[in-house]
């Protein structure tokens, strides 16, 4: 079947997460990835967290599917003139380099215009150009840190606290395939390439937005009346952290559940929104709750909302997370179970969907890895497993026009 982005070549300079996100999300979608990785060593992910000597880690595998692998020496001459032929040749380069390594290799922005006019190029960044702090090296919790995330998130008597989503790291991947295909899309209009870039501080801050609408609510009033804090507790000048509550305005908490002293996981996620508090006060036996003055609407209940979840805790004490959210879902509340990492992977659910997916490996065997998050109607998704280091090298090469000879003179130089 044809894909989307058949026909599209990306150059993959990228290593670590965010861009490798980024350019197996495009390879899902039929671009041909093709990963550039140093000869003998690749990319650093290979070899990081391994559970099985000798094979690639699960790190480098989940992140690199559907791409072919060409190792190259950038430092010599004839590694340079490949790079040129695949920047002729290519539609996109996506890069997560330092500051000027692309210059010092000499490929310039300018250079490449020069070899190929249309050529699209991506740039994972830490920091926008021209920050204070654009030479600051990045990782994930940095950018949470800088980003604002983590200083909005966890308990208000504890410190800041980082997310294990990857806001910084596969976010901004995402963040910058949309880039990407915008600037594929404004090329078939006007024939030309340009740069693409996205920071990682600015992917989380993207993510923050409500945080960003609050700090200017509690300029304005002094107070949020959706945070813990509110009636009885006090506000500073900035956002606070919130522990569990709903971000929304909607009330909501982490709740136990059956079994809940011995599994770290026997919790569910309870909101109370305002058109269902008639339901939920049936659903947990306390329909009086409905009519009280005292309950009826959210400004009466926001200085009892701690009492509330607790009788709602006491209702849960003989159910299973699982058993909880089969009754309440019956009510049309809003609630999930907290589901663990083992729980998602067994998930028949996730497995049918194709969120998650059971890939073979040529040399680690089989490993799950995530799927698609996006689903079409009209498009199956083809999750493969990633290449080993310099699997596709003369494959690559001879794509470019290189003759067998050519190429063996290629490997003698060392070149690849």
């Amino acid at each position: 079947m044809t894909k989307p982005l058949d026909g599209i070549r990306i150059i993959d300079f990228t290593h670590v997460q965010a861009g490798p996100a980024c350019t197996q999300l495009l390879a899902w979608y039929g671009a041909d990835v093709i990963k550039v990785e140093r000869p003998g060593a690749g990319d650093v992910t290979r070899s990081q967290l391994r559970d099985i000597p000798g094979a690639d880690a699960l790190y480098f595998t989940m992140l690199n599917g559907n791409k072919r692998s060409l190792t190259l020496d950038t430092k010599t001459q004839e590694g340079k003139e490949v790079l040129e032929k695949m920047i002729k040749t290519s539609d996109v380069m996506v890069e997560n380099f330092g500051p000027g390594a692309l210059d010092r290799m000499g490929f310039s922005w300018a250079r490449i215009q020069e070899l190929n006019p249309k050529m699209i190029m991506a740039s994972v960044k830490g920091f926008s150009d021209g920050h204070s702090y654009e030479d600051l090296k990045v990782y994930e919790n940095v950018a949470q840190c800088a980003g604002g995330a983590a200083s909005t998130t966890g308990f208000w008597d504890g410190p800041p606290t980082v997310s294990a989503a990857a806001l910084g790291d596969s976010n901004t991947g995402m963040h910058l395939a949309i880039g990407i295909l915008t600037a594929l899309m404004q090329r078939q209009k006007t024939g030309k390439g340009q740069k693409v870039s996205c920071s990682m501080q600015d992917a989380v801050l993207n993510l923050c937005r409500v945080k960003l609408r609050d700090q200017q609510r509690l300029d304005k009033i002094g107070y949020l009346e959706e945070y813990p804090q509110y009636p009885h507790g006090t506000f500073s000048d900035v956002v606070p952290r919130g522990g569990n509550a709903g971000g929304g305005g909607q009330p909501g908490w982490v709740l136990k559940c059956k079994g809940w002293e011995t599994d770290p996981n026997a919790y569910i996620y309870f909101t109370i929104q305002g058109h269902a508090w008639e339901p939920i006060t049936r659903a947990i036996g306390k329909p009086e709750w409905a009519t009280d003055p005292a309950y009826m609407t959210a400004e009466a209940r926001q200085d009892k909302i701690f009492d509330i979840f607790a009788t709602i805790e006491e209702w849960l004490k003989d159910k299973t997370k699982y058993e909880a959210v089969d009754i309440l879902r019956k009510f049309d509340i809003p609630c999930a179970p907290v589901l663990s990492m083992k729980e998602l992977a067994a998930s028949p659910d996730l497995r049918k969907s194709g969120s998650i997916v059971e890939v073979d490996h040529k040399v680690r065997g089989k490993y799950l890895t995530i799927g698609s998050p996006i689903k079409f109607s009209d498009l199956e998704i083809e999750v493969g497993p990633s290449p080993v280091l310099g699997e596709h090298t003369d494959e690559v090469l001879a794509d470019l026009g290189y003759s067998a000879d050519d190429i063996a003179k290629l490997h003698a130089a060392k070149a690849v």
